[in-house]
């Protein structure tokens, strides 16, 4: 018989050890954001200051929010998207290996989306 109490605790552990690795990449675009350096990809032809600015919100102000299980299902889709574009479009003609980590935080960041933030979070409170 499955616990309760230890699918919570998985789902707490999953969705807060993803985000924190999610934003050791979104940490460095977040800085360069604050410093007004807005060289970047454009890899769906918005611009290189938008592509930053989405890209930070997807790879550090939504993981955050996910952390401490703030509207977790919502805003695990941002961060989605931003892998698939990663994967998809920016990684498309690299090899499996390079678009490999992109794809991981995808199926992540779905899964997460899938299956919410379990008991221990803000959303449940």
């Amino acid at each position: 018989m499955k616990s309760p109490l230890l699918k919570d605790i998985g789902l707490a552990f999953f969705r807060i050890a993803v985000s924190v690795m999610m934003i050791t990449h979104g940490l460095p675009k977040f800085q360069k954001l604050i410093s007004g350096n807005f060289e970047f990809g454009d890899p769906i032809g918005i611009g290189a200051a938008p592509s930053l600015f989405l890209a930070v919100i997807g790879e550090f102000i939504c993981p955050i929010l996910i952390i401490i299980g703030y509207r977790t299902r919502l805003l695990s889709i941002p961060t989605a998207i931003t892998m698939a574009v990663a994967a998809f479009i920016a990684h498309a003609s690299d090899p499996f290996g390079t678009k490999e980590k992109a794809l991981f935080y995808l199926v992540a960041f779905i899964t997460i989306s899938l299956v919410g933030p379990g008991r221990y979070s803000i959303d449940r409170k």
